[in-house]
């Protein structure tokens, strides 16, 4: 007896629905991390790690009076009829959006026990008020990003100059 097409396909329908959500899997918050040197910005040295912040743009809205109608005044000076204005709203980009290449600890270090001291770093610091778990959840990012953001870099993707100013990572030279 020849298997029936709709028993066949059954089969294979797990496989290849679970393949399709594979494929939709999105890359780590705060920017794409380097793959062995396969993304990093160019003379990048071999074996470092690289992620990219994008800062938005700085947009001011800015706001005047423009004269419509002027005043109307007779022979003598007087205003028979005051100036009328309108509003006009214009948004100014006051600084572009910037991509910028930020070192990061390759994934290899990330280990839960590197974690574990980010979090405890940041706690001594004030940043981190959450459990010392070893995982980077969205606590940990957001602490990563109230101490980097003094420092100029409003992400939660810890960097390497971050780690090295906590303490984590010896600097180099």
């Amino acid at each position: 007896m020849t298997p029936n097409i709709f028993e066949t396909s059954r089969r294979f329908w797990p496989g290849l629905l679970l393949a399709l959500l594979a494929a939709c899997v999105q890359p780590p918050p705060g920017g794409d991390v380097s793959r062995a040197g396969r993304y990093a910005p160019p003379g990048a040295p071999p074996g470092t790690c690289w992620s990219t912040h994008t800062s938005p743009a700085v947009v001011e809205t800015i706001t005047s009076q423009v004269l419509a109608q002027p005043a109307q005044t007779n022979s003598s000076g007087q205003v028979i009829r005051s100036a009328v204005f309108r509003t006009e709203t214009r948004q100014q980009i006051v600084q572009p959006r910037q991509k910028r290449w930020i070192e990061i600890p390759c994934p290899a270090m990330m280990t839960p026990g590197f974690i574990r001291s980010i979090q405890r770093a940041l706690a001594v610091r004030g940043f981190y008020r959450g459990p010392v778990h070893g995982q980077m959840d969205a606590a940990t990012r957001k602490a990563v990003q109230r101490y980097q953001a003094p420092l100029g870099l409003d992400s939660g993707t810890l960097t390497l100059t971050s780690a090295r100013k906590l303490g984590l990572v010896a600097v180099a030279g």
